[in-house]
């Protein structure tokens, strides 16, 4: 369950670093969009193919880490939901660039274009365990 404070600072315009398990067992770390629903759930979107899709796909453990400035939010799930739906997908695109995006409107538009034509996955989380330094 994510605090209050929690929730404010992971609804602000911050990067989040995902981590998920390589075949091996080391850790694979990426730079990520994410959003955070009402409900305390994350949605990230990645190519279907990337690494940490296939890393989820055979191990779903993952955690996300959130900073800026020395406060952070590290969250921690049990159970990824893989979304394959092509309209859902084209949503989280849009949301996930509208929300990050500087830019002008016609890039970003293009940009959202040039991700919808890939084949992608979005992905679901629950804020299941949540560990917070925002002192």
């Amino acid at each position: 369950m994510l605090s209050d404070k929690a929730r404010t600072f992971l609804q602000e315009n911050h990067f989040a670093v995902l981590s998920t398990i390589n075949k091996d067992g080391s850790s694979q770390l990426t730079t990520v969009l994410y959003a955070l629903n009402n409900d305390e759930t994350m949605v990230l979107n990645t190519e279907a193919h990337s690494q940490k899709a296939r890393n989820l796909r055979r191990d779903p453990r993952i955690a996300l880490c959130v900073e800026a400035g020395g406060r952070y939010v590290s969250v921690y799930s049990g159970i990824i939901e893989f979304i394959d739906n092509q309209e859902i997908i084209r949503q989280d695109i849009e949301r996930l660039v509208r929300r990050f995006w500087t830019g002008d409107e016609e890039a970003r538009e293009q940009y959202v274009a040039h991700l919808v034509a890939q084949q992608r996955v979005s992905l679901r989380f629950k804020c299941e365990k949540v560990i917070e330094f925002l002192g």
